[in-house]
């Protein structure tokens, strides 16, 4: 398993680990029920630095990168982002990305244990183009800070930083001590709790950090964290938040099964009026002459189920199959057990009631759109 860069910082503060395909990442700290409260309540700083991380460079680096993904990368102004799939040639996922335009070199962020087969996709397109995929992950960190706060941290974290307004829009430091940092706003769990009249929504920060100063950076943000009463998260609160918030994860909720249409992700990643890229065909003929035959939607599971559903558990109707669980919770946000899960087009009805059959045997659940709010999961 390999290791983060701040492993003994993070042991220092009572981190207990795990793995996330091959990569080393903070499990919890002890809490991990504390710490998604400060993820839905106040802000929480979570180290995902395990995440890959590759520079795209060269003179053709746009117009290949736009070759190839599902969003359209050539309408980025520099200093601003966007959401993609990686396609093939057939349609099928191979990755999600977030891209970000820097002034030369396109950042791409996106699941670990990916950073092989990204990059020998792109290495299989690159034939006259002047491209290099380079895999940073060693050069930069990446922390993260979420929650109705986040702005408060940032703001203490470095006083007069105009905030990025648009989602994966980005800054950089100017005469940083903490060196080249880029501060973007990614929202990674933006769970839609009811607010109240004092409550913010969620939003959150991705801070791409030289690897040199990437335990100076994380002692500031946690101070400015602890001072609004938020805290060091681990992956198992933020991978709470992103079930509730209804974001499926590629690897869990979406995989090299799935056309990027089924997933949900439609409306974020792909662009219907950019030029060709590699599954376009697919993609196009998808819209133009039918819908995907199953899409992911949520489940609201029946109070007191247990063990939840594990991924892969069957979904029926009438004696039927029709779908599967990919993710399961015991919400802490909404008190209620909730799942996503891929659901046939002819029976995926808000409302609608299917049969779940898991090793416990079986029993009834609500379809509810995603994503999760408390008026539909409500009873």
């Amino acid at each position: 398993m390999s290791s983060l860069v701040l492993h003994e910082f993070h042991e220092g503060a009572g981190a207990r680990f795990a793995a996330v395909n091959g990569l080393e990442v903070v499990e919890h700290y002890g809490d991990a029920t504390a710490e998604h409260a400060a993820l839905v309540r106040t802000a929480g700083v979570v180290d995902l630095s395990f995440r890959s991380r590759v520079c795209l460079v060269g003179a053709d680096r746009e117009r290949f990168l736009n070759g190839q993904v599902t969003n359209n990368v050539k309408t980025l102004k520099t200093a601003e982002g966007c959401y993609a799939a990686l396609i093939t040639a057939k349609g099928r996922m191979q990755s999600d990305l977030n891209i970000y335009r820097l002034e030369s070199e396109l950042l791409l962020d996106f699941e670990p244990g990916l950073t092989s087969t990204v990059i020998e996709r792109f290495e299989k397109y690159i034939i006259a183009d002047d491209v290099q995929a380079v895999d940073v992950r060693a050069h930069y960190g990446l922390l993260s800070v979420q929650g109705p706060r986040a702005e408060d941290v940032i703001r203490e974290f470095e006083p007069g930083l105009e905030l990025p307004a648009h989602p994966l829009s980005f800054r950089q430091l100017a005469g940083s001590p903490l060196g080249e940092v880029y501060v973007a706003r990614h929202a990674r769990a933006p769970v839609s709790l009811p607010l109240t009249a004092d409550a913010r929504p969620l939003t959150g920060f991705d801070l791409f950090v030289p690897v040199a100063n990437l335990e100076q950076a994380a002692q500031r943000l946690l101070a400015a964290a602890k001072a609004i009463n938020g805290r060091a998260c681990g992956w198992t609160a933020l991978e709470t938040a992103r079930i509730e918030a209804g974001i499926p994860r590629f690897g869990v909720d979406m995989d090299e099964s799935n056309l990027a249409p089924e997933a949900g992700i439609e409306d974020r990643a792909i662009s219907y009026s950019k030029g060709c890229y590699i599954g376009q065909e697919v993609i196009a003929r998808i819209r133009t002459y039918g819908q995907v035959t199953r899409t992911l939607t949520g489940l609201r599971l029946a109070d007191g189920l247990s063990p939840l559903p594990a991924k892969g558990d069957e979904l029926s109707k009438d004696g039927k199959m029709a779908g599967c669980v990919t993710s399961a919770l015991a919400s802490p946000a909404f008190k209620a057990n909730i799942a996503l899960a891929y659901v046939r087009r002819e029976v995926n009805q808000p409302g609608a009631e299917l049969t779940l059959r898991t090793a416990a045997g079986e029993s009834r659940v609500r379809l509810v759109p995603l994503p999760f709010a408390a008026d539909d999961l409500a009873g």
